[in-house]
Order: structure tokens, then C-alpha cells, then sequence
């Protein structure tokens, strides 16, 4: 039933897939891409030893071929039992690192027969597949010569099933969800009513739809710390900080979405206050209030905030299927804001600060034009989690000095561009900073980061680095699994604890917003008293403590 050649390879990356990679995987994602490793080594040899015969290249004679495969599996189920025995050891590696518990001893039998039924799965549809290719080259073989109906049904058989998972099954699925998602954007929490202060986007006299707005925009507009607790904090007088944010169903064009923002922006006076945020939210529209609220509390409350959705997809979804709808919207909210922006008398403008998490980092990035702001720059930009295609991302990583570290740049003399992790704060450097602060935010182990499609083939150019300190040392390069590895770390990469993965944590964005925003007489005492405040609520911010 099974191939003996294609069986050892696929049983080789399944060990191979065991060993660890960024982020920490269960017995159920341990047991998926052991499958799915053990499925793409058998297909793959099979294809090769399809296209060999196809191309009527010469094989072993079947005695000969059998004592070749008994030698080889030697060695590859030798690889495979010390793998299994390792694998909790391995994933144990990264979660101490994480702080998280370690795996049950009982997780390996679940994830050894998880495996071995989602390589059936795929050892099924792999046959359908084959039987395709069969089908097709007996059918050209009618017309042309045997060689070339061979070649050409592999080829075509590839073309099917590439065009069916791609424009039917993929499509299917996405328009799925993005209908799921958006039904539940518009799920209004009853006990959620609209504002009744006129200052508050959704409000009396806004011109922003409240039942429009999705759940994540409600959320960011009702949220954040109010004045009177910006003031217990500081001690001195506080503004209500104002929070503007247009749903992605207020309209369906990014340049009115954009404008209705910009008019919402005039109407509460957001012109008028010492910093300005234009925001880019993830997929889902989500806003981290973790980054908002300490930003709030640091310039007490004198800030305000504008940010348009453009899907309800999740960031993971977004970032394959919807990439020109985020840059399209990103682009169209920085224009108008910043065309208004520079037309106010310079000394009566609010600092202009960009800010994105994940692949709000990647839309706020491509909004940003240099070419355009020369003249009369931003202040400054926060970017965390920028997703590894970013290619203002990529231009400053290229830009590094020789001697410093991919996951940890350094830009010329650090000026303009500094990138900051969790145990690397953006002022660890003595040179002061300039004129236009731009901040990168980036955990060595996260895989939106630091993803790379080459690692199919070649090892990533960090992976070629010392382990970071939340990286496992016994991570290693193997074609094709580590391409596997990343992508199912790119799917689990929230789920490590905050700090870790693509979760940033409150503390590490008063750090960056400390650096880059320069809050009047703010003390490293103060950043600490911060930290301690939004340190009671975690993940959901600073709030009113």
C-alpha cells in the first residue's frame, strides 16, 4: 500500500519536525505538523520518483531497491524514536523560557496518533491526486508520445488541483469567514449604548455611525483611562483623551472612511491637541489598549487617536487575502490627516506620531512617505510586531551595521531608526536621538517578524545568530519542516504569554512610547509607577487603575 522510499523521507521530517522552533506547540499542533511533515516528505519523493519514471530515467532492480530500503530505514527509525523521545524535552526548552508549564508526560501517545491519522488524511488525498495524474496521462497518451503525455499530465494534474484549492476551497472558506467575522462585528452588546458625550466618536453630533462602528471600535472608544484617573496619577490636571474610529461599514470607499474621520477629527477639536495618533488597527480592527492607555497617561490625557478599519478578517487572514485593503486605507487616513495636518500655522500643530501593531504596523508603514514629509516631517513613528513582508521593515534591516544582529539592528548612529525588544529597551543606546524618532518593536521569537519564505531551502539569516534569550538553543535548520515549523508558529503566535511571541506587553510600550513621544518632565520614576499601574489589568491596559 505504501511506498517504502516515500515512507522513510516522510517518517525523516516528521522527526524533524519535533524539534523545536519559536513558539511552544501542544500535543494537537505537535501532532498536525507532524502529519503534515511526514505527508509533504512522502509526496514530495513520490513526485520526484514520479517525474523520474515520467522522464523513463532507468531505476534499481527491485531486489536491489529492497536492500537499499531496509539499510535506509536503519538510521531514519533510529532518528525517529531518539526525536519522540526529545520532543517534550525540546518544546519544554522554549516554555521555560516563556514562563509557561511544561507538557504532560501523556501529550506524546496523543500527538504520536494525531500524526499518524492526519498522514492518512493527506495519504488519501494524496492517491486522489495520483489517480488524476493517471487518468490524464493515459488520455494524452492517445496523442502524443508516452514521455511527453507523462510530463504534460503531471503538469496538468498539478494545475487542477493548484486552480480548485485555490480559486474554489480557499475562496470558499475566506468568503466564509469574512461573513462570519463581519455578522459578528454587528452583534451590538445591549448594555453597549451609544455615547452621550458629544466629545466622544459615536456620540451626539458625531457624524460616525455607533451601530457601525464593530465591536472592536466600540471597544476602543468606550475604553481607555479618564481624566480624573490620568490626574490621581500624575498630579497635575488632565484632558479626556479623545478616540476617533471609523468602522469598516461606515462606507465602502477608504478615501470617504478616511474623510469622515478627518471631519470627526475637526468636530472634537483632536487638531487642537499636543499629540496626535493616527492609527492603524490589526485585521479585525482590534486597537491594543495596552499601547493607547500609557500614551494617554504619559501626556495627561492632552492625546488624541484616529483609526479606520478596513477588514474583519484576522490579522493572519488579512495579511494573505486583504493586504491592498489595509495599504489602501492606511494611505488614504494618512493623507487626509496630514494634508489638514501641515496646512495649521507650525507652531499651533500637535506632534504627529504613526502607530500599528502587527499588521497595523505594516499599513502604518506603507502610509509612511518619506518623499511627502521631508519638508515637514512627523514627529515620529511606533511600529511593534512589523510583519516580515513590511518593506520599510526590510530597507532599515539592510541598513544595519555589519556587526549588530539581524533580530536586534542597529541604523547608522541610531538618530532616526532603533529597533527595541523586551530585554533591550530603544534607549540602551548613549547616542542621543534626533529630529524624527522611528521605533520598531520585535521579539526574537516572533514568527510574524521574523518569518521567512526562503526557509524552505536556507536556514534564516537569524536562525544563523546566537539563540535570543526567549529562543530555544536547540533550534536547528531542515528544509522544508522549518518552512512548516514557522508557518504553524505564524498561526499559534499569540499564544504564548505577554512579552513573548507576537504578544507585546504593556511595559514594553511605555518604553517605546516614552522614548519616542519625550513626555514633559517625565522620570524614569514615573515609567516604573506606570508599569505598576497597567501591571493590575495586563493585557487589557492601563485603564483608571
Amino acid at each position: 500500500m505504501f511506498s517504502v522510499l516515500p515512507l522513510l523521507s516522510g517518517l525523516l521530517l516528521a522527526a524533524a519536525s519535533l524539534t523545536p522552533s519559536l513558539i511552544p506547540r501542544d500535543w494537537l499542533m505537535q501532532g498536525a505538523l507532524a502529519g503534515i511533515s511526514m505527508a509533504a516528505g512522502y509526496l514530495v519523493t513520490l513526485f520526484v520518483l514520479a517525474l523520474w519514471r515520467a522522464l523513463q530515467i532507468p531505476v534499481l532492480p527491485r531486489r536491489w531497491a529492497n536492500l537499499a530500503h531496509a539499510i535506509l530505514a536503519i538510521p531514519v527509525l533510529a532518528i525517529l524514536v531518539r526525536c519522540v523521545a526529545l520532543s517534550d524535552d525540546w518544546q519544554n526548552s522554549i516554555r521555560l523560557r516563556m514562563n509557561m508549564p511544561v507538557l504532560e508526560a501523556a501529550s506524546t501517545t496523543k500527538m504520536i496518533l494525531l500524526a499518524a491519522a492526519v498522514f492518512v488524511a493527506f495519504f488519501v488525498l494524496g492517491h486522489g491526486m495520483l489517480a488524476l495524474f493517471n487518468l490524464l496521462r493515459r488520455r494524452l497518451a492517445r496523442y502524443i508520445p508516452a514521455a511527453s503525455a507523462n510530463v504534460v499530465g503531471l503538469l496538468l494534474a498539478a494545475l487542477i488541483v493548484v486552480t480548485i484549492t485555490r480559486d474554489g476551497v480557499v475562496n470558499w472558506a475566506l468568503r466564509v469567514a469574512d461573513r462570519s467575522y463581519a455578522a459578528a462585528q454587528h452583534l451590538t452588546d445591549p448594555s453597549a449604548a451609544a455615547p452621550e458625550e458629544a466629545w466622544r466618536s459615536g456620540g451626539p453630533g458625531s457624524v460616525i455611525d455607533w451601530d457601525l462602528m464593530g465591536k472592536p471600535g466600540r471597544d476602543f472608544v468606550s475604553g481607555g483611562p479618564r481624566a480624573a484617573a490620568i490626574a490621581d496619577f500624575s498630579g497635575r490636571q488632565a484632558k479626556e483623551p479623545l478616540r476617533i474610529y471609523v468602522g469598516l461599514a461606515q462606507d465602502t470607499l477608504p478615501e470617504r472612511r478616511a474623510q469622515i474621520a478627518l471631519e470627526e477629527m475637526i468636530r472634537v477639536g483632536a487638531f487642537d491637541r499636543k499629540v496626535l495618533v493616527v492609527a492603524s488597527p490589526t485585521g479585525t480592527g482590534w486597537m491594543d489598549p495596552a499601547s493607547y492607555d500609557a500614551l494617554e497617561y504619559m501626556h495627561d490625557g492632552d492625546v488624541a487617536t484616529v483609526a479606520v478599519q478596513y477588514s474583519y478578517l484576522q490579522s493572519p487572514l488579512a495579511l494573505i487575502f486583504e493586504t491592498d485593503s489595509g495599504l489602501d486605507q492606511a494611505t488614504a487616513t494618512m493623507r487626509a490627516v496630514y494634508d489638514h495636518w501641515r496646512q495649521l500655522p507650525a507652531t499651533a500643530r500637535p506632534r504627529l506620531y504613526l502607530h500599528g501593531i502587527s499588521l497595523g504596523a505594516w499599513s502604518s508603514m506603507y502610509s509612511f512617505n518619506p518623499f511627502q514629509m521631508m519638508n515637514e516631517p512627523v514627529s515620529g513613528a511606533f511600529w511593534a510586531g512589523p510583519p516580515f513582508p513590511s518593506e520599510l521593515w526590510r530597507q532599515a534591516n539592510s541598513a544595519r551595521q555589519p556587526d549588530s544582529l539581524f533580530i536586534l539592528p542597529e541604523v547608522d548612529e541610531g538618530e532616526v531608526i532603533r529597533y527595541a525588544s523586551q530585554f533591550a529597551p530603544a534607549d540602551r543606546l548613549s547616542r542621543p536621538w534626533g529630529r524624527l524618532r522611528i521605533l520598531f518593536l520585535q521579539h526574537a521569537s516572533d514568527p510574524i517578524v521574523f518569518y521567512s519564505p526562503a526557509s524552505l531551502w536556507r536556514a534564516p539569516e537569524w536562525m544563523r545568530e546566537p539563540a535570543a534569550p526567549d529562543v530555544s538553543p536547540r533550534l536547528s535548520f531542515t528544509p522544508i519542516v522549518t518552512q512548516l515549523q514557522l508557518a504553524v508558529d505564524m498561526l499559534v503566535s499569540t499564544s504564548t504569554p505577554p512579552g513573548f511571541g507576537h504578544i507585546y506587553d504593556a511595559e514594553e510600550y511605555i518604553d517605546g512610547w516614552a522614548a519616542i513621544s519625550v513626555p514633559s518632565g517625565w522620570t524614569d520614576n514615573d515609567t516604573a509607577r506606570l508599569k505598576a499601574r497597567c501591571g493590575k489589568d495586563g493585557l487589557i491596559g492601563c485603564r483608571n487603575g
